[in-house]
C-alpha cells in the first residue's frame, strides 16, 4: 500500500517538531564547544595547583576533548540533516524518499523527521556499507 502525500496541518506538526530538534541541537552544540574549547587545560581537569600534569590525566583530558568534539561533529551532521528537511517543507518535497520518490511513512518520521529515504531505501543504502 502506497503511503499518501503529507497535508498541511501534518507537515506544520513535523515542521515545528524539526524547529524544536534543532534549537536544542544548537544549544548541545554550543554547550559543547564552551566547555570544550574555551577552558585550558588546567580549567578543565579542575587543578587549582602549580603541580604539573601526570601524562595519564593528560591522556584522559585528550580523549574526553576529543569525544566531546566528536558528538558536537555529529550534532552537526543532525543539524544539516534537518536544515535540509526544513528547505524541503519549504519547497513541498518533505516526506518523499530523495531515491525512489516514494511517500516515507508518518511513523518513520515521527522517529526521525528528518528522514531524507524511506525504510526500504534506507535498509538498501545501509547494506551497500
Amino acid at each position: 500500500m502506497k503511503a499518501k502525500k503529507l497535508d498541511k496541518k501534518t507537515i506544520k506538526v513535523f515542521k515545528k517538531l524539526l524547529l524544536d530538534k534543532r534549537e536544542e541541537l544548537l544549544g548541545d552544540i554550543s554547550h559543547i564547544s564552551e566547555e570544550t574549547l574555551k577552558k585550558s587545560q588546567k580549567d578543565a581537569s579542575g587543578d587549582i595547583s602549580g603541580y604539573t600534569f601526570h601524562m595519564a590525566d593528560v591522556a584522559t583530558d585528550n580523549y574526553d576533548r576529543e569525544f566531546s568534539l566528536g558528538l558536537a561533529s555529529k550534532e552537526r551532521v543532525v543539524l544539516n540533516e534537518i536544515d535540509h528537511a526544513l528547505s524541503k517543507i519549504d519547497e513541498g518535497g518533505f516526506g518523499m524518499c530523495e531515491a525512489c520518490k516514494k511517500a516515507i511513512s508518518k511513523v518513520r518520521l515521527k522517529a526521525v523527521p528528518y528522514a531524507a529515504l524511506c525504510l526500504k531505501c534506507q535498509e538498501a543504502r545501509e547494506k551497500k556499507i
